[in-house]
């Protein structure tokens, strides 16, 4: 398997996609699996928030400043996700804004993806080049095995509230 950050990420928005689909075709009455489901989403989106927020988008910023404006734009996309994210875990699937949380969390993650693939990546691509794409996918794919899983982990919690003050 590659270890270009770049493959990485996008791994992961095939995965955390695939589970919003699947979210969407569970029927209005599926409140056990859209909740086992949300639960995916929750480890998906706190372990790939983790590792851009930490790796990922600190290194481009550091190697590419032009893009400065794109990686704190990201950052705050990751803040509104980790909000909904955080009350998500908090609430059950049989709750009444359950459905409509989620939806707008897979809303503005969606759009997230799609600029950050269409746009963000490709930039970063020419910039960075081959070379230290994998050496950012190596140190992402050591942060992914100390991240946390539940936005209530302290590690979670940090980035949340960091986001908030910052």
């Amino acid at each position: 398997m590659s270890n270009d950050a770049i493959v990485l990420l996008r791994n992961d928005h095939k995965e955390i996609l695939k589970t919003f689909k699947e979210f969407e075709k569970a029927g209005e009455n599926a409140t056990k699996r859209k909740g086992e489901l949300v639960d995916r989403m929750i480890e998906l989106l706190t372990v790939h928030t983790y590792i851009e927020n930490e790796v990922m988008y600190p290194r481009v910023r550091e190697l590419l400043p032009e893009l400065e404006d794109d990686v704190l734009e990201s950052y705050e996309e990751h803040h509104v996700a980790d909000v909904l994210v955080v009350e998500l875990a908090a609430m059950k699937p049989d709750a009444e804004r359950f459905d409509a949380k989620t939806t707008v969390l897979i809303e503005n993650v969606r759009h997230h993806i799609e600029e950050e693939e269409q746009e963000w990546f490709p930039k970063v691509r020419e910039g960075l080049g081959r070379k230290t794409l994998q050496e950012i996918g190596e140190a992402m794919e050591e942060a992914r095995k100390k991240a946390p899983k539940r936005p209530s982990q302290p590690s979670a919690l940090k980035k949340t509230i960091d986001a908030v003050i910052s």
